[in-house]
Parts: structure tokens; sequence; C-alpha cells
């Protein structure tokens, strides 16, 4: 007994007759204008891969490998040489001259420069403000405060109340009228158009646009079955009229051909090459050789020099822990080397 409890299926979406009544039209429409554009789609989307990979990324690679050995290389070994030499000649001596010249002079010249601005403008200035400017902006200050006293008190009397009596008692008023007046001339209507009019109808145009994109994706999916049933179809289409006859008559023609004309054909003929150039160079060093007896006359024979080198007769050897002899047999093998020394 199962004690769990399973969820039930969920309830269908309920569907209006307008949902209904636009979806099956979009998706006819969508699948009829959408599946040759897929068609044309996948075909270019093949052509371009195939193009990229066979032609353009092989052709870029040795462009760049080309062009980084012709130009990016030779101009880096410039360049490399080029900062080693003006680092040599250029930076190490200004290094060296600003160090030990011209930063000692600098801040000689800046302490010197330092203490006579100081005397020039700095200490008759101090002087001018601490007894002559801060007395007199002190006097000055207590009479402009005096001064904004007196002008906030007048403003205050002759602006701010008779202001801020014009905005509570006619201001206001006329505010709150114009308020009334906006909301029931513009507010309203325009919130009443927006609640029964624009509403509803972007609803319905929100349901027929997902209708629309609905079918419009049925229609791509089904254009992409169908591109890839046209795809498969012309692969073995060619590959039944085209590469299968083609591999049929190199197995069974093109082989058995080549096998005949190389046994038939051209072993023969390579015999017969090769035993008419081993006949030809045979003939040539006979012409050679009567033509060298013709000049010089007949090779003599070499004298031999026989030297014979022959080992004792009589070889005896001892036996191990003892001091008799041993006859290794009537006589030991002569070992006969001759030497022929040809001039």
């Amino acid at each position: 007994m199962d004690m769990e409890k399973h969820p039930g299926p969920a309830p269908a979406s309920s569907e209006g007759c307008l949902v209904a009544a636009v979806r099956m039209p979009m998706r006819i429409v969508a699948l009829v204008v959408v599946v040759p554009v897929r068609l044309v789609w996948d075909a270019l989307v093949t052509a371009g891969r195939f193009l990229c990979e066979k032609a353009l990324v092989p052709l870029g690679r040795g462009v760049g490998l080309l062009l980084y050995w012709v130009l990016i290389w030779p101009l880096v070994q410039l360049a490399r040489g080029l900062a080693f030499l003006g680092r040599v000649l250029v930076v190490v001596p200004l290094a060296w001259l600003y160090a030990r010249v011209l930063a000692p002079v600098g801040r000689a010249l800046a302490v010197v420069l330092a203490w006579v601005g100081r005397a020039l403008f700095v200490w008759p200035w101090v002087w001018l403000w601490r007894q002559v400017l801060v007395p007199m902006g002190r006097g000055l200050g207590l009479l402009f405060r005096q001064f904004a006293a007196g002008v906030a008190a007048l403003g205050r009397i002759l602006l701010v109340v008779p202001a801020v009596w014009l905005y509570a008692r006619v201001l206001t008023p006329l505010g709150h009228a114009i308020a009334l007046l906006v909301r029931w001339i513009l507010v309203l209507p325009a919130l009443a158009l927006w609640r029964w009019v624009l509403l509803p109808v972007g609803r319905a145009l929100g349901v027929l646009l997902r209708e629309i994109g609905d079918a419009l994706g049925v229609a791509w999916r089904v254009a992409g079955y169908v591109s890839l049933a046209v795809g498969r179809f012309l692969g073995t289409l060619l590959r039944r009229i085209l590469v299968e006859p083609v591999r049929w008559a190199y197995r069974r023609v093109l082989t058995p051909v080549g096998h005949v004309v190389r046994d038939r054909l051209w072993r023969p003929a390579a015999r017969v090459v090769r035993e008419t150039l081993g006949a030809v160079r045979a003939t040539v060093r006979q012409v050679r050789a009567d033509v060298r007896r013709a000049l010089f006359g007949p090779d003599r024979p070499p004298e031999p020099l026989v030297t014979e080198v022959r080992e004792p007769e009589d070889a005896q050897g001892r036996t191990l822990g003892s001091s008799t002899a041993v006859s290794t047999g009537s006589s030991a093998t002569a070992l006969t080397k001759t030497a022929f020394i040809k001039d």
C-alpha cells in the first residue's frame, strides 16, 4: 500500500477563444515563412563553418606566421638593438649627469632661491597681513555685521511678512482650486482611458504577440527538423551517387587494373631496361679495358711474396698440481700463415 500522497496532474490552463482563433493561423503562416529561411540559414552556416575551418583559419595562421617572421621579428630585434644602444649612449650618460652634476646643483639653487623668495615675498606679506590687514578686517567685519542686521530687519518687514500673507491668503486657495480642476479635467479621464481602453488592448496585443512568438518558435523548430532531414537526405544521396561508386570503382576496377599494369607492363619494362643498362655498362667497361691495354700494354701479374710461419712441433703442457709434462700428441698442428703482398 502506498502511504504517500502524490500530487495530482496540474489543471490545464484555460485559454480564451481569441487565443484559439489566433494560434493556428499564426503557426501555419510562421511555418510557411520560416522553413525556407531556416533551410537557407542552415546551408549558409554549414558553408561558412566549412570555409572558416578549411580555408580562412589555415590562411590566417599562415599569413600571421609570415607577417610575424617578415615584419614583427625583425622590428623587435631592431627595437631591442636600438633600445640597448639608446640605453648605453643616452640613458646611462644622462643618468650619470643628473645624479652627479644636475641634482647637487639643483639642490643648492633650490635652497638659495627658497631663502631669497622668503626674504622678498613671504616675510613682507606676513608683516602686512598681521600688522595692517587683520585689524582693518576686524573693524570692517563689525561694521558689516551691524549693517546686515539692519538690512535683515528692514527686509523682513518689507518682504517676508507680505509674502507669507500672500502665500497663505491667495496662493494656497488658488493652488487648491487649480489642482482640483486638473484632477477632474486630466487625471480622471486619463485614468479611465488607461483602465478601460489601453489595458484591455494591451492584454489583447500581449496575447497576440505571445501566440505569434510561440508560432515562430514552433515553426523554427520544425524548420530545424526539416533542415536536418534534408541535410541527411542530401548526404545519403551524395554518398550513394558519388562516394560509393567512386570507392567501388577504385577497389574493383582501378586497383586490379593498376596491379595488372604493374605486373604485366612496368615490371617487364623495368627488367628489360635494367638488362639493357647492364649490357651497356659491360660493353663500356670492356671498351675501356681494351683502350687501356692498347695504350699502356697488358697488366703485369703481381709477384707473390710467401712467408711461412710454423709453430713448434712438440708442444707440452703441465697438469695442475704436478711437475710432469703431458704430451699433447705426436706433433702439434702446424698453422701455416701465408701472406701475399701485392705491388
